[in-house]
């Protein structure tokens, strides 16, 4: 691929983006994220994906949106990995499975449960889905220095947003059910739609991935008739996502310079 060819979905070409870049689902919510960076001006719309770029701490970043679920996140990495970018964050949205796990908390993802079938496209599926150590350890560090009330954590990854939610009215209720019984027992965080299918992309292409999300809803909090309070306000995770970028520059600068 010619290095000035413009990618194919996103519409961009060496040197619009950063080589940092955070990851949310709503294009709706790139304008807002890039109003914390300096400098930021908007650089390409088209589908699901909307791109600004501009600086933290002098260096270049960007925000990409994926739309919801693995396929159209692991477009947008590709080809932000097609001109230059190679550590991503995605940001965005979850709902609670763990009981501790209440709405307005910070889930720090350290791994994802491969129950998507975008990752099984990339690697076979004894391969696990795991953040970058640094992008994750980065996550957690802002994510308490910001006072978030944070979990850390194994994700669990869907495809079905109905699957999860009326899972007794699908055909295959018997295997749903199931499962979701499997990842109570073993203490899983939260439920969301991308980070299987983006870490092990970022495995295969070499790149570092983390993500942290905010905790909207836990239904196994509202089943087991505890007390919690519907946020569907991001700006949390959106804080922590961009505080995380700021350590990881700081931090490859120094590694830069030994």
């Amino acid at each position: 691929m010619q290095k000035l060819e413009k990618q194919f979905h996103i519409h961009c070409v060496e040197g619009d983006v950063g080589r940092y870049v955070i990851l949310p689902g709503d294009p709706g919510r790139c304008e807002k994220i890039a109003a914390l960076f300096d400098n930021a001006h908007f650089v390409a719309q088209n589908r699901e994906y909307t791109i600004y770029t501009g600086t933290l701490l002098g260096e270049k970043v960007s925000v990409c949106s994926t739309g919801i679920g693995g396929p159209s996140a692991a477009i947008a990495m590709e080809e932000l990995h097609n001109i230059g970018a190679d550590t991503f964050i995605r940001v965005g949205t979850c709902g609670g499975i763990d009981l501790d796990v209440r709405s307005g908390d910070v889930v720090v993802a350290t791994g994802a449960i491969r129950f998507e079938h975008t990752s099984r496209e990339y690697a076979p599926i004894e391969y696990p889905a795991v953040a970058n150590f640094e992008v994750t350890t980065a996550l957690v560090e802002a994510s308490r220095a910001l006072g978030k009330r944070t979990q850390v954590g194994v994700v669990q990854c869907k495809d079905a947003f109905y699957g999860q939610h009326s899972p007794a009215r699908m055909p295959v209720s018997y295997e749903l059910l199931n499962k979701w019984e499997a990842w109570k027992r073993l203490g899983v965080k939260a439920s969301e739609m991308e980070s299987a299918a983006l870490f092990v992309v970022a495995d295969a292409l070499g790149c570092r991935c983390g993500s942290c999300f905010h905790v909207i809803w836990n239904q196994e909090r509202e089943a087991a008739g505890l007390d919690q309070d519907m946020s569907e306000d991001t700006t949390s995770a959106v804080q922590v996502g961009v505080e995380a970028l700021k350590r990881l520059i700081a931090a490859d600068r120094f590694q830069k310079e030994q």
